[in-house]
């Protein structure tokens, strides 16, 4: 089934298949494309991934802050437009771990099972150095504004080995002059004290729902020693593998993935 097109005001939803549904939630740089691989390799599931405000092809207003509450009913819209009317596996990487983890903390009823692929929602997190650069006025104008086609390939291959430069390239071809402040305005937003009170409502949600988490062990963003963290009922690492491990190893990942959800 192709993507569903929705209008300007609207959120783009990739939707594939029938049955339980299983919700992606992607991170930065990406869009719901990034999940298409790992979609692919799980029939019998209804998959829906969204793009979240300023990537992909979800405009974002002007007017949203990215909060917490307001992460988390970004989620809420897309479940709603997506019509789930029923409670959903979860499964978030990156940046879809602050969003998904805040709506899931909002409607805890909502959520069948979690899995986790490196991301982080602890306030004792310590921004990596881009974002530090992306944090920071001006220095974070700068970055985006001298951001080439070199730059983004050297940065990406840093955690991103068995992918092709034509893969990244069609990132780097997505990255628009709104995304590029939106990202900005994303990081600046997300302090990771803003966490203190709802990573405790995340460990109460993922003592009573089974979750799973998988976890490339080379991620230059975010420590392996934050896998062990989410009161996982299982935990995978995948110790030669960097942040992207749904890239570089879907038909393990979608292993996992479909041997957890039975």
């Amino acid at each position: 089934m192709p993507a569903l097109q929705m209008d300007q005001s609207s959120i783009f939803i990739l939707t594939r298949g029938e049955g339980p549904p299983v919700l992606f939630v992607h991170g930065n740089p990406d869009s719901s494309d990034i999940w298409t691989p790992l979609i692919d390799r799980l029939p019998g599931y209804r998959c829906v991934a969204p793009d979240f405000p300023g990537f992909g092809r979800t405009n974002v207003p002007d007017n949203f802050h990215f909060s917490l509450p307001e992460l988390a009913d970004f989620i809420e819209r897309a479940v709603n437009q997506a019509n789930i009317t029923e409670p959903v596996h979860l499964v978030v990487h990156d940046f879809g771990g602050p969003f998904g983890f805040a709506w899931a903390v909002s409607h805890p009823e909502k959520v069948r099972s979690i899995c986790v692929m490196n991301t982080t929602f602890f306030s004792d997190y310590r921004w990596h150095r881009w974002a530090k650069v992306w944090r920071t006025p001006i220095l974070g104008e700068i970055s985006m504004a001298t951001m080439n086609w070199p730059l983004f390939l050297k940065t990406m291959r840093q955690s991103l080995k068995n992918v092709s430069d034509a893969h990244i390239r069609k990132t780097y071809d997505a990255i628009t002059p709104q995304m590029k402040k939106t990202v900005l305005k994303l990081y600046r937003a997300t302090d990771p004290e803003n966490f203190k009170g709802w990573e405790d409502r995340l460990l109460a949600l993922t003592a009573r729902v089974p979750t799973l988490v998988l976890w490339g062990d080379r991620d230059p963003y975010i420590s392996p020693r934050f896998a062990e963290r989410f009161g996982a009922t299982k935990v995978v690492h995948f110790a030669q593998t960097g942040h992207w491990l749904m890239l570089e190893h879907p038909d393990e990942v979608a292993t996992e993935i479909k041997n957890f959800l039975k």
